[in-house]
């Protein structure tokens, strides 16, 4: 895809190595933007300065909440190599929630060619400590200007680059989660299965409360018989019973992972038993009272694993593995995040590595 580059007149000053830089909180120096319109299809794309872009009040995706976004990361390797984890497989997932969105569909090497352009250009951005990443978030967003309820014509793809550290602040350590029973997350025919803003806005009132309770996330019920598991706050869950993984399966409101979807095969090749199908909360809690839930852990791109020490159920708090990560959620993250800094080989051919 060409481009055009506008350089900025002063660059940003750049954390210093061993800086606080949390998730999100820091942007770099700039964006890579592309527009679309019926008559031109995707054009004019640019990589500009990160700031405040042209939109009005009456932008429609404000007022109807049409966009779609992804994530993914960078790492620094050495300073003539930096890897990107399964990109493509992030603008495939792009555009199955385009689909359902109404969003024009995008093409997946190109895009995915823009962004590595753009983290030629900020290469001086990517944190070289271990556990550390350049955080990558293309988003597209409804850009008509007007009211009434339906589809934009235009729309604006944006992506922007974080400098970021471990997704939660005390590092990979297991986190405590609640069972929601009164708020409910998604259901099929609806856009659970999309990577919208939509999803995320009506989960805040429930993570807000299982904050101000001491939890990190909340652990989904499904909405029609609000028994079956789905879930858990930002990843998919993964459980550990009597020696085989379970994980709820894709039932069109669940998001399908780039993450889980590794995990997955990762489990299988090195032999693990796993099922992906319904869950209830019921059979969970009666593993856990078993003694025969050995391990829950969520997967994602932000945490990668996330595992879980403890889950409150009905007022009844359950302790997973003493609250300690467990065998099998270290395994997959040590697997896939030595794969991600190029310490091991690349099994699988989800590296996109960047000659610099």
């Amino acid at each position: 895809m060409e481009y055009r580059f506008i350089e900025r007149k002063e660059l940003k000053q750049k954390p210093a190595p061993g800086a606080e830089l949390g998730f999100g909180k820091v942007f770099t120096d700039y964006v890579a933007v592309v527009d679309y319109n019926p008559e031109q299809g995707w054009h004019d794309a640019r990589i500009e300065p990160y700031g405040p872009m042209d939109i009005t009040p009456g932008t429609m995706v404000f007022h109807y909440g049409q966009s779609s976004f992804e994530g993914l990361k960078a790492y620094y390797i050495d300073d003539h190599t930096i890897n990107l984890f399964r990109p493509e497989k992030n603008f495939e997932r792009m555009n199955n929630s385009n689909r359902r969105l109404c969003i024009p569909e995008l093409d997946p090497k190109e895009f995915t060619d823009l962004i590595v352009e753009a983290i030629k250009i900020e290469k001086d951005w990517i944190p070289k400590e271990d556990g550390k990443s350049l955080y990558i978030r293309p988003l597209i967003i409804a850009t008509d200007e007007g009211l009434g309820v339906h589809s934009s014509k235009t729309h604006r793809f944006i992506c922007m680059f974080c400098p970021v550290a471990s997704y939660y602040k005390d590092g990979v350590k297991p986190v405590k989660i609640y069972v929601e029973h009164e708020y409910k997350r998604a259901c099929k025919g609806g856009t659970g299965f999309a990577k919208t803003a939509a999803n995320y806005a009506q989960s805040l009132k429930s993570q807000e409360e299982a904050e101000e309770a001491g939890y990190a996330q909340v652990l989904w019920l499904d909405a029609i018989e609000r028994k079956y598991i789905e879930e858990v706050g930002s990843m998919n869950i993964m459980f550990v019973i009597d020696g085989t993984v379970v994980t709820p399966e894709l039932n069109g409101s669940i998001l399908p992972g780039i993450t889980r979807d590794s995990a997955l095969q990762l489990l299988r090749a090195k032999g693990y038993k796993v099922e992906e199908r319904k869950i209830s909360i019921d059979e969970l809690i009666e593993a856990a009272e078993n003694g025969k839930l050995q391990e829950c852990f969520g997967t994602g791109t932000a945490a990668v694993i996330s595992p879980v020490g403890e889950i409150l159920h009905n007022g009844k708090n359950y302790i997973i593995n003493n609250g300690e990560m467990g065998p099998v959620a270290k395994d997959i993250y040590d697997t896939i995040t030595m794969t991600q800094h190029g310490k091991i080989k690349d099994e699988y051919g989800w590296i996109r590595q960047i000659n610099i």
